[in-house]
């Protein structure tokens, strides 16, 4: 099995929608902790993200952030990058001196965006500033007398300040007062982070119906009823199994649909119809659903469990408190979900809570988590990397559909 672990996390502008993302180091290392070579994380990561798996693959049309060591800027090894793609980000614990400025502003004259990581303002570190393009502040370092001022002496200079480790809505609210560009943090996992209103009815109709599916018992007849009542959802399910070029006719009875699509396929697309039409929140949203839901399915399969459709929806419902702007438990209260698929949600107990627990740990390099839940490294970084091709894959066909 390759040994290919690359991590990525959204960098958000002020719309929440998803301007680049930084890609980071996952290490599959016998001692589970993260590895302390800066020069072999960088190049490892470089070498995955370029030469295994495809920037493409990784970050679509948007931008990357890379790490770079002291070493790694002063032997020039950014001739792979091209310089439209990526961000070179100054890490903030390089010695700073004549040597390194001249190489950074070398790199920024090659056309390369300079974004300086965790940064807070020492007059030494002034030419840096006034080369970068992107400074990173890390908002948990600084209380926030110590945030505003650094922000007010940034201001003096024509850079972009990025807001990192934003983890509350007040540090969300904060930053977006002081003036910051863009944001990077635990959008995703901190449901009171995303604003917005309270769903509509049919909104939760949607998802009764995904809670459904995950039921052994539920038959045809129960999905095409539950449906009926939505004619927007009955609208995008036969417009979708339509787009089928090999079909012999066009598909216009919403029974005739769901015999030909089968259960596990209309869970799989019923949750891109939900999520893609959450207008109000930001994509990566819907792309941090799929992934969870399939890399639960993948591990169930690694590990021969039954009913892998149920670890789907975990994992596909796991985001359901940012989607919809409640707390989980209230959300898991409106819907029918079985005991187990519940306990999975609010408290990671059971099979199904075991399995998304590990898939939220590999999300944020908590490998000790991973080694707790007797999970095998090389089956997690697997599954990362297939639903990530399976998510971008499913985006792109839902979105020309």
């Amino acid at each position: 099995m390759p040994d290919v672990f690359v991590g990525r996390q959204p960098i958000f502008d002020r719309h929440l929608e998803v301007v680049a993302y930084e890609l980071l180091f996952r290490s599959g290392g016998a001692n589970w902790a993260d590895i302390t070579d800066g020069e072999y994380a960088t190049s490892q990561v470089v070498h995955d993200a370029f030469m295994e798996i495809g920037l493409e693959s990784l970050v679509g049309s948007k931008r990357a952030f890379i790490n770079l060591t002291r070493d790694f800027i002063l032997q020039d090894y950014t001739a792979v990058f091209p310089a439209d793609r990526v961000v070179l980000e100054v890490l903030e614990n390089i010695v700073v001196d004549t040597e390194l400025i001249e190489a950074v502003r070398a790199l920024s004259r090659q056309g390369y965006m300079i974004a300086l990581d965790d940064f807070v303002f020492n007059e030494h570190l002034r030419p840096l500033v006034e080369i970068a393009d992107i400074i990173k502040v890390d908002v948990l370092a600084l209380d926030r007398p110590a945030l505003r001022q650094n922000v007010s002496r940034l201001r003096h200079y024509d850079v972009k300040l990025l807001a990192e480790k934003v983890e509350t809505r007040d540090d969300l609210a904060c930053c977006r007062e002081l003036g910051f560009d863009y944001f990077q943090g635990y959008f995703l996992c901190e449901p009171d982070i995303v604003t917005g209103q309270r769903s509509p009815a049919n909104r939760l109709a949607v998802l009764r119906l995904l809670a459904k599916l995950q039921e052994a018992e539920t038959t045809m007849d129960q999905l095409e009823a539950i449906i009926r009542q939505d004619v927007s959802l009955s609208l995008k399910l036969l417009r979708l199994v339509n787009a089928d070029p090999s079909l012999p006719h066009q598909i216009d009875s919403i029974h005739q649909a769901l015999l030909l699509l089968g259960t596990e396929f209309i869970t799989a697309w019923g949750s891109l119809i939900m999520l893609a039409d959450i207008g109000d929140k930001p994509h990566e949203l819907m792309v941090t659903a799929l992934i969870r839901g399939k890399m639960c399915e993948l591990l169930a399969d690694a590990k021969q469990l039954p009913d892998r459709e149920r670890f789907f929806t975990v994992g596909l419902f796991s985001v359901l408190d940012a989607m919809l702007d409640s707390p989980m438990a209230d959300i898991v209260a409106s819907l029918p979900l079985t005991e187990d698929v519940a306990q999975a949600l609010l408290a990671y107990e059971g099979v199904l809570g075991h399995t998304l627990h590990s898939v939220l740990a590999y999300e944020r390099g908590h490998w000790e988590a991973i080694r707790e839940l007797g999970l095998d490294r090389w089956a997690v970084g697997e599954a990362y990397l297939q639903a990530l091709t399976w998510a971008s894959a499913v985006g792109d066909q839902l979105s020309s559909a």
